[in-house]
């Protein structure tokens, strides 16, 4: 069960009496007896779930160590020469797959010979094991077992390294302080270089060819090269976290025994700073060249800081063989029922997810409403040629979050940059300002390196005159510098790969449909792509116009009905510079992701996936990728969605809105967003009616949708347990499983009101089932909040399902709305509203339970809670009529911290105890 579920009871009466009717059975000593007995047992029961509920609601116990109280950062000192540094990594347990921000202080500004980083600078990487010893002050994994040393293997003019701090090659001497490296491996030929091995978690040694080895390469690996300490002594890099479906020769979050239970296998997460001092302990005495050895040499390896990783368990907990329950739609829910599947494993049921994008999401639907609940942002039959199914349609909002511009920039000073701005070269920029007009340009390919090679000097392809006198990217846009002043003094390298278009997902979504409609909400982006110029003379892409006179293709380009990212742009050609025999277009050099999460983690990787490098020994001759970007003059933009962006670290930015505010996607500015949605059955964000100065422009709502009549009882109850969670304590924010991730914002009380009383509509349904056929064989309407138009029993409040059953119904106090609401699955229940801070620890009942295991006792006195609380109850039970006289009422709500509540049913005694009264009267 979730430690922050609300614990609701049964809600089925059992013999109790109107009081003042029937028969007495019994007299006055033996209802007194009675009485006792009922408020000891309430007493009791009522102390012990008070008693949970504080526990559940009190702080964790202080984590030992040096992790920050109440979350999972954790800071580290150095040692040796790097004594004085400190390195916080902000998150180190319940992790998936994800970003997590390493920073440091203390340090020494990083140098360089030329380009190449030389001295004091910081290494990053992901390593399996147990400890191995070697520094017992700082326990942490053998060298062997981490994943680094897949730099490039050729093209490396301009890569930053020497071949040895970014690879696992090392010299040998039997004293690496006598200027050798390592003082085991490379002992076969001392004069030439060897290599540190890499071994596989599945027991697999790799001893040669490590920098492009069968488990990990330049592509994949998410080691940290290089990592600058600033004028000031600090850094920071976002580090991608990876589990082990991405890196599984790591096996990180793979349920493993220990000592007889079983967990996900832990990692590490490993830094090595690399300083100033020769192996001889002295400064370098030239500077002019680069110095700095392999981080997995033994030299480098005895200054290293190592900091475990705890993850969530990787693939299902479910048990196996427990029914499952089909959802599936946008990919904005995706990051919420990830989490929220982990904790609805107890109940019994499993909530499988399939990413399709809403458009087709709706069409499945309507064409079959037994296909189960989607997840979408507009009502079925929205979409032109569609038409809303004729039998009720539920529409339940479930989540609120949006789309983002993310990106990483790092600041390239220009030549002849102010000192200022030279001092912050290679640090990431934080916040851009983006209109409507300027992510149009970005979209329709009209920056004059998108079609690359179509301009070459002064002289242009035919038809691509319009590209002569248009910025070469985003970067260099007097637009864009008017709105972002300090890219005037910053640069970015000119290709087709870095700030002339956006990284975007094929296919039909929701997200692309509102960017257009953002775009085409702005005068000034209308009156572009209409054909237009800027005030500044640059001109749309003709192939994107919205004038078909301008258009070349001799069709307007329709963006107010498109819901895709189009490249209509045919421009092929062999790319400048090469000498390759076969041409590249315009998907070559914007290639499309397969979906927004996909976006974002290349993003984070800074590669775009351009095959930009031409292989004339390759067989055939073929583009290969050259992995990504250079470290200090990274540039990647991406079409994301926010959960996407947050997981991953990608900074977004502000867009401007209807109001002229620019503004993020916060927590609170999604919120701002949503009270303007329109519309009936699943109301709309539209950038139009996000009209408050506070309102993000791209916030969207995600509504499950669910056709009652063709689906069984069984299944409506399912589902409605699914959005009472997701109203409940799906709604809290944390990194725990079962909570709200990053980049949601919580519903209000009135959409988690509207929730679950769609889920009481499904329970309570009455309308005709599903036929063999799959019609519906009744009439009605779409609808929200839980009306189904007709054919269901929504009126809430009573015990009974809608078919004359007991035990589907609710109390009505399990969301605290006064819904009224069904109860949901043992485990699933609401609570009466989001905690009042969000939680990011905590989250080990949920994993263990899925596990089958049970956690240890918390070691602090609030495990005392619960049975001090039944004590105290107990006692309060046999008290209550010399306090004040009156008797207990049933049911009975009792509320608890952090705004939940529990519901103590009504209740006679059981028979055994009835038999054993005076009298043997009951």
């Amino acid at each position: 069960m979730n430690p922050r579920s609300t614990r609701q009871l049964g809600t089925r009466q059992l013999g109790t009496r109107p009081h003042g009717t029937g028969p007495r059975t019994g007299g006055p000593r033996v209802a007194g007896v009675r009485r006792l007995l009922l408020r000891l047992v309430a007493g009791t029961a009522v102390g012990a779930l008070a008693g949970l509920g504080v526990a559940q609601a009190a702080a964790p116990a202080a984590a030992t160590g040096t992790a920050t109280a109440g979350s999972s950062a954790v800071t580290v000192s150095g040692r040796g020469e790097f004594k004085d540094m400190r390195f916080t990594v902000d998150r180190t347990a319940h992790l998936t797959s994800q970003a997590v921000t390493v920073s440091w202080s203390g340090g020494t500004p990083t140098t360089f010979a030329g380009t190449a980083f030389n001295t004091d600078f910081v290494q990053i990487m992901q390593c399996w094991g147990d400890d191995d010893g070697t520094v017992p002050s700082n326990p942490g994994p053998s060298r062997t077992q981490c994943q680094y040393g897949a730099s490039p293997t050729t093209d490396r003019g301009s890569w930053p390294g020497n071949d040895y701090d970014d690879t696992r090659r090392v010299f040998y001497n039997a004293d690496p302080t006598n200027y050798g490296q390592d003082n085991r491996y490379g002992a076969a030929n001392p004069n030439a270089p060897g290599e540190v091995p890499f071994k596989s978690v599945d027991g697999t040694v790799i001893t040669s060819g490590t920098q492009n080895n069968a488990f990990f390469n330049r592509n994949t690996t998410n080691e940290v090269d290089f990592a600058r300490t600033g004028a000031d002594g600090t850094g920071k890099e976002y580090f991608e976290v990876q589990t082990a479906n991405e890196a599984p020769h790591l096996g990180c979050g793979v349920p493993v025994t220990v000592d007889g239970g079983t967990r996900p296998r832990s990692c590490w997460l490993v830094i090595v700073p690399q300083g100033h001092l020769d192996l001889d302990g002295n400064p370098y005495a030239d500077h002019s060249q680069v110095n700095a050895g392999s981080p997995v040499s033994s030299t480098n390896w005895k200054n290293r800081v190592a900091i475990p990783l705890g993850f969530n368990s990787v693939g299902t907990n479910c048990a196996l063989g427990a029914k499952e329950r089909a959802t599936t739609g946008s990919e904005l829910a995706a990051d919420a029922m990830t989490s929220w599947q982990a904790a609805l494993c107890p109940t019994g049921t499993v909530y499988g997810y399939t990413e399709l994008g809403e458009p087709d999401t709706r069409a499945r639907l309507i064409d079959d409403g037994s296909s189960g609940l989607a997840f979408t942002t507009r009502a079925l039959g929205a979409d032109a040629g569609t038409t809303a199914p004729s039998d009720p349609t539920v529409y339940a909002p479930v989540a609120l979050s949006g789309t983002v511009i993310g990106f990483t920039v790092e600041r390239r000073p220009k030549a002849g940059a102010p000192d200022s701005v030279r001092r912050l070269a290679g640090t990431k920029v934080e916040s851009i300002d983006l209109s409507a007009r300027l992510v149009a340009k970005l979209l329709t390919e009209s920056y004059r390196n998108s079609p690359w090679g179509a301009v070459l000097g002064d002289a242009a392809a035919t038809g691509y005159d319009w590209a002569k006198n248009n910025p070469a990217g985003l970067a260099s846009d007097p637009e864009f510098i008017s709105l972002n002043p300090e890219f005037a003094d910053l640069s970015v390298a000119e290709t087709p790969s870095t700030d002339t278009d956006l990284i975007t997902s094929l296919g039909h979504s929701d997200s692309a449909r509102a960017l257009w409609q953002w775009i085409l909400a702005d005068k000034d982006a209308r009156a572009f792509l209409a054909g237009d110029t800027d005030p500044w003379g640059a001109q749309v892409n003709p192939y994107y116009s919205t004038t078909a006179s301008r258009n070349r293709t001799g069709v307007a380009f329709d963006p107010a009905h498109s819901d895709d990212y189009p490249k209509s742009d045919p421009w092929c050609t062999i790319p400048p510079g090469t000498d390759a025999t076969v041409k590249q277009c315009m998907t070559d050099f914007h290639p499309y992701v397969e979906d927004m999460h996909s976006g974002a983690l290349h993003t984070r990787r800074a590669d775009t996936l351009w095959k930009s490098s031409w292989d004339a020994l390759a067989n055939p001759p073929a583009f290969k990728s050259p992995g990504p970007q250079t470290v200090g003059s990274r540039f990647v933009i991406t079409v994301t969605d926010a959960a996407s962006a947050a997981r991953y670290g990608l900074q977004t930015a502000r867009l401007r809105n209807t109001a002229g505010k620019f503004v993020g996607p916060a927590a609170s500015s999604l919120t701002a967003a949503a009270a303007g949605a329109t519309g009936t059955g699943a109301p709309e964000i539209t950038p139009a009616t996000a009209a408050a100065e506070g309102a993000y422009p791209l916030a969207q709502l995600v509504y499950a949708a669910v056709r009652p009549g063709q689906i069984d009882k069984a299944a409506r109850k399912d589902y409605a347990a699914l959005l009472r969670y997701a109203a409940g304590e799906g709604q809290t924010s944390g990194a725990d499983p079962g909570l709200l991730p990053a980049g949601y914002a919580p519903l209000t009380t009135a959409l988690r009101t509207e929730a679950t009383k769609a889920a009481d509509a499904l329970v309570h349904y009455t309308g005709p089932g599903p036929t063999p056929t799959g019609g519906s064989g009744s009439t009605g309407g779409s609808s929200g909040g839980g009306s189904t138009g007709g054919g269901s029993d929504s009126s809430g409040g009573g015990s009974g399902g809608g078919d004359g059953s007991t035990g589907d119904g609710g109390t009505g106090g399990s969301t605290g709305a006064g819904s009224g609401g069904g109860s949901a699955a043992p485990g699933a229940t609401a609570s009466a509203k989001p905690s009042a801070a969000p939680s990011y620890d905590g989250g080990k009942a949920v994993q263990t339970t899925a596990l089958g295991t049970t956690p240890d006792d918390p070691g602090n006195s609030l495990r005392y809670a619960v049975p001090v609380g039944a004590a105290l109850g107990a006692f309060a039970g046999i008290g209550a009529p010399f306090a004040g006289g009156g008797r207990l009422r049933f049911p009975l709500r009792v509320p608890l911290p952090g705004g939940r509540a529990v519901t103590v049913p009504a209740f006679t005694l059981p028979e055994w105890l009835r038999r054993r009264l005076p009298s043997g009267r009951n």
